[in-house]
């Protein structure tokens, strides 16, 4: 691939994953203990779960932070394993929140925000400093989306799309594939969307391949959270996977009808960008809310998939 479309992409990922990683830094900050707190005391019912995990996911920005974090305490034993999955539903659905800001295009604040951000950071307040970190952070999401997303022209002139598109077979399977591996590969669902946004604007994939692209990410951000769970207790392997099952199984439900959905995502905005993010948010609500009234039913079928004396993994 030539060094004119490497060298963007990979610096705009960069950007991106260290900016998301610092403004998670300095939310994480803003709020200290009391993140944990609110995990461990807001979860008595799926329905509380559900409300935690959706809040504290839109305050990370990061659904695999608070799987992870969630996992954590099952291994700790300060939750149970049928109280994580109402919080694992919820993050389904907090993470929605970072890809509609990003379909706000506000591009043009990145670097004012990053120089606000700058400023505050080195100023001697703890506060200020977060907040700082958080401006900062969220200046370089933006900057690091304007250079991923500027490669989607050279890729579609240079026909490497058309290769893709054409040596993959069905658009659909292609997208699925691209955004499981892309999504494992760089631990963040919301750059693979980012990117899948940006080139689906540029008129560089078609729409199906897109909405496959957003499908697959939700499959691939589940490695994070397989990962946390090696050498944990039982309990803390059925949470990580029953991440796995729910994100694979909505997938499954819908990938089908993706042609239907094409057809009617244009009435959802007239912004390409935007439209990818409500397929997204859509997606992610129906399922979650899907299964939110079958929490019990659900974990009890994880638990005899995976029973509560298994050895642990090693």
């Amino acid at each position: 691939m030539p060094f004119n479309i490497l060298v963007p992409f990979g610096f705009g990922l960069l950007v991106f994953l260290l900016g998301l990683s610092r403004m998670r830094t300095g939310l994480e900050k803003l709020a200290r203990d009391r993140l944990h707190d609110i995990l461990l005391q807001f979860t008595k019912s799926p329905l509380r779960s559900f409300f935690t995990g959706t809040v504290t996911t839109a305050f990370l920005q990061s659904s695999s932070a608070v799987t992870v974090l969630t996992i954590g305490f099952v291994n700790a034993g300060m939750l149970s394993f049928s109280q994580s999955l109402g919080i694992i539903l919820g993050t389904n659905v907090g993470t929605t929140i970072t890809t509609q800001i990003l379909a706000l295009n506000i591009e043009d604040l990145a670097i004012p925000l990053m120089v606000l951000g700058g400023g505050l950071y080195l100023l001697p307040h703890p506060v200020l400093k977060n907040f700082g970190s958080v401006f900062l952070g969220f200046g370089a999401i933006f900057w690091g989306i304007e250079w991923m997303q500027s490669i989607a022209f050279l890729l579609k002139e240079q026909g490497w799309i058309s290769w893709l598109l054409h040596h993959g077979g069905n658009p659909i399977v292609s997208g699925l594939l691209a955004g499981t591996a892309i999504t494992a590969l760089i631990h963040s669902s919301s750059a693979c969307i980012a990117m899948t946004m940006g080139f689906f604007a540029a008129g560089a994939v078609p729409l199906p391949f897109a909405i496959a692209a957003v499908f697959g990410s939700n499959i691939g951000t589940c490695i994070t959270a397989l990962m946390a769970s090696i050498r944990t207790i039982p309990a803390a392997r059925q949470a990580a996977f029953s991440h796995l099952v729910l994100n694979v199984a909505g997938v499954i439900v819908f990938t089908p009808l993706i042609p239907a959905i094409s057809a009617v995502t244009p009435y959802l905005s007239n912004d390409p960008a935007t439209q990818i993010a409500h397929i997204q948010t859509l997606f992610n609500l129906i399922c979650s809310i899907a299964v939110l009234p079958f929490c019990d039913q659900f974990a009890r079928g994880i638990t005899w998939l995976i029973p509560q004396k298994s050895a642990p993994i090693r």
